[in-house]
């Protein structure tokens, strides 16, 4: 098995900040493009959307705010690992001008609701990815799954098929973060967590000594859920992902629960507008990293 990049390694582990998340992918780019000011009008073909989208995050990514300073890595969408940011590769660009760590989003979406879950939908090109994934300089990968209700079969099937693309993914030297979301409007959201913190330890302890993961988890109804996983030696990182909430709630939610980092990806953006002057674009989301980072690094008692 190939080792992941050493001094990639070494940031995501143990360095503060949080990693962003601009993965939007087919399905959930209009709205952000919307969220981003746009009427929905401004392209007619999905080249032009993705061509929207991506002018979007380079300028992000571009931004005097946006640095490794505070930013542990990104998640990107595969159509932006292939792209360009001020003339160079973006994993190339996070890495060397940033000193950001990239991440590739590698789930195609999301299979129907069965047993109050929703799987991945097939990959079968997976490896192809991953290889290429490898020769763009990409550290890690995130595959996305959603738990409705507290059912346990369901739950099951969720961890079981996770873990089952992660060993695929540890295989190519790469590190999985493992996403399985409890959807946070759920009325089961506290039996969820539980019950899917069982069954994430349980792989766990199954995994070889070698192999590390992360996990990309709701922020739990009840602070310190998770701190088993925190701290299992076979998890790098736990990263929390917004689910809806404001950036203001995140925050306070994800600071109720120490040794969780933020994720985020409409709560890092909320603010951010086309129209705004590089300035303002500039400011709006050095304050938004700001506020992220202090969730991220310091906590208060739940």
């Amino acid at each position: 098995m190939m080792a992941p990049n050493a001094e990639m390694l070494a940031k995501v582990k143990s360095a503060n900040g949080f990693i962003a998340a601009l993965d939007q992918s087919g399905g959930s780019t209009p709205k952000a493009l919307q969220g981003y000011g746009y009427n929905g009008d401004e392209w007619s073909s999905d080249e032009e959307m993705f061509g929207l989208i991506h002018k979007m995050r380079t300028r992000i990514i571009s931004s005097p705010s946006f640095t490794g300073e505070k930013i542990l890595g990104a998640i990107l969408f595969e159509r932006t690992m292939d792209g360009e940011a001020n003339g160079q590769p973006v994993p190339a660009y996070l890495w060397e001008k940033k000193g950001v760590v990239p991440f590739l989003k590698i789930d195609k979406g999301l299979a129907d609701e069965e047993n109050g879950v929703q799987l991945m939908k097939p990959m079968p090109d997976l490896d192809t990815l991953l290889e290429k994934g490898v020769s763009k300089g990409i550290f890690g990968t995130k595959e996305r799954s959603v738990i409705h209700l507290a059912n346990p079969a369901g739950i099951a099937d969720v961890v079981g098929q996770q873990f089952e693309v992660a060993t695929q993914v540890l295989r190519h030297g790469l590190v999985p973060i493992i996403e399985p979301e409890v959807n946070i409007k759920s009325a089961e959201r506290a039996e969820a967590d539980e019950i899917l913190r069982d069954e994430i330890r349980r792989h766990l302890d199954r995994l070889p000594e070698g192999h590390e993961v992360m996990l990309k988890l709701s922020i739990p109804a009840k602070p310190g859920t998770f701190d088993d996983l925190i701290k299992h030696p076979r998890v790098l990182r736990v990263v929390a992902l917004s689910g809806g909430f404001s950036r203001s709630d995140a925050c306070r939610e994800l600071a109720r629960n120490p040794g969780m980092i933020a994720s985020f990806s409409r709560a890092l953006l909320e603010d951010l507008r086309q129209d705004m002057s590089e300035d303002q674009f500039d400011r709006s989301l050095g304050e938004a990293i700001d506020e992220i980072y202090e969730a991220s690094t310091e906590k208060v008692a739940a």
